[in-house]
């Protein structure tokens, strides 16, 4: 490649790079990892745009009061949480909703 050809490409790398850092873009595929709304601490919620101290401590006293989410969707629930805060963050979260395993036995196998 001539070193004239090669400056728009470095410029459009440099371009699509800049974008991705300043947009939080992912590079090869990679997928960010979401944050699970029933394990995530205040400091941990207070990384996503738009939420500050004071929601991320209200979501997690929600989840305190009122148990573990079910869904994404009953973040709706919580005060200062409304449609469009929802549909900016959801991409970045998940729920869990597994049962943690016990470790006592059950009372079936004694």
């Amino acid at each position: 490649m001539s070193r004239i050809a090669a400056k728009p490409v470095r410029a459009v790398l440099l371009i699509v790079f800049t974008f991705g850092l300043l947009y939080g873009g992912s590079f090869a595929g990679a997928e960010a990892v979401k944050l699970d709304l029933n394990t995530a601490t205040v400091e941990q919620l207070e990384t996503l745009k738009g939420i500050g101290p004071e929601l991320a401590q209200r979501i997690v006293a929600y989840r305190n009061d009122h148990g573990p989410f079910r869904s994404i969707d009953d973040l709706i629930k919580v005060k200062g949480i409304g449609a469009r805060k929802l549909a900016a963050i959801q991409h970045l979260l998940m729920v869990n909703t597994a049962e943690p395993i016990s470790a006592a036995p059950s009372r079936a196998n004694q």
